[in-house]
């Protein structure tokens, strides 16, 4: 029996809270007209992931969030290293600790390298995977796997992307995904893969929209930014897309003069709910974000 198919307009749940993974999901599907919501707008409960493997934590997920009454759109990734025997894997997020600061996650997996002489030699082998789980309110689901191979390199090296982007050299670049513009990244990342083969199952026939571009402030990108960032050449690089902002929509900024920015800096830093665990690149870049706001 095929899958039931996702019309043309449908509302799908992004069965994710992190800001960078909703957005991204959201930019693969809007191509498609679909509506689309976060687990996080809809105020669900993040589901524990159990599983041992991609294909069992995207499905939690994905069913979870289809709980709602909406067909749902899950994803589980993470970096699987030959050395270290496919760690961290499933337990990706959770080597970047509480506050999922990734520079505390990439400096964890040089360490584990170095114990094993795994840098000495040919850069350490390892690739990316992402698995898609599409679950409907009935339970049905299917799922659907992307992966990207290269090597590590240290130290981090650019300010694009996240996670264990900055260490990540994909095969055939000489740059890692961190030093990679979006646009290049996408192209070959593990989750466009994974979406790939999602599009050739459930989308083939689902015409796509006219690309018309985003008019003003895309402040959902801007959010997802600073939340997921963890080093100092990720805040570097977001406060360049704060530049290119105010210079391509300064109209809309309340605050586009030194003093007025500063006061509504002040305003955001007094008034600010930082948890103790986030890393201060990514706290500061939050700061910055809300008095441009």
């Amino acid at each position: 029996m095929n899958m039931k198919q996702l019309e043309p307009g449908s509302r799908l749940v992004v069965a994710s809270h992190n800001p960078g993974k909703v957005w991204e999901i959201k930019e693969l599907i809007a191509p498609y007209g679909f509506d689309a919501v976060s687990a996080g707008d809809l105020n669900l409960a993040e589901p524990e992931e159990t599983e041992t493997t991609f294909d069992g934590n995207a499905r939690l997920k994905a069913l979870a969030a289809a709980g709602s009454g909406l067909p749902a759109l899950a994803d589980d990734s993470g970096l699987e290293i030959d050395a270290l025997d496919g760690a961290p894997g499933v337990y990706s997020a959770r080597w970047a600790g509480p506050g999922k600061d990734f520079a505390l996650a990439m400096q964890r997996v040089h360490d584990a390298l170095a114990e094993k002489g795994a840098w000495d030699g040919l850069p350490p082998r390892a690739n990316f995977i992402s698995v898609l789980c599409l679950a409907w309110p009935t339970g049905e689901h299917r799922l659907f796997e992307g992966r990207v191979y290269g090597t590590l390199r240290w130290p981090p090296r650019g300010g694009n992307g996240f996670g264990y982007d900055p260490i990540f050299v994909p095969d055939g670049e000489t740059r890692t995904f961190g030093e990679m513009e979006p646009a290049a990244k996408y192209a070959i990342s593990h989750r466009t893969r994974a979406f790939d083969a999602f599009k050739r199952d459930c989308l083939e026939h689902v015409p796509r929209t006219a690309a018309t571009g985003k008019g003003g402030r895309d402040l959902e990108a801007l959010d997802a930014a600073a939340r997921n960032l963890s080093t100092e050449a990720e805040l570097a690089k977001f406060i360049t897309h704060l530049r290119d902002d105010l210079a391509r929509n300064g109209t809309t900024w309340s605050a586009r003069d030194l003093a007025s920015f500063l006061a509504a800096l002040e305003s955001a830093a007094a008034s600010a709910d930082v948890p103790d665990a986030e890393p201060r690149w990514r706290t500061l870049a939050r700061l910055l974000l809300a008095a441009s706001r």
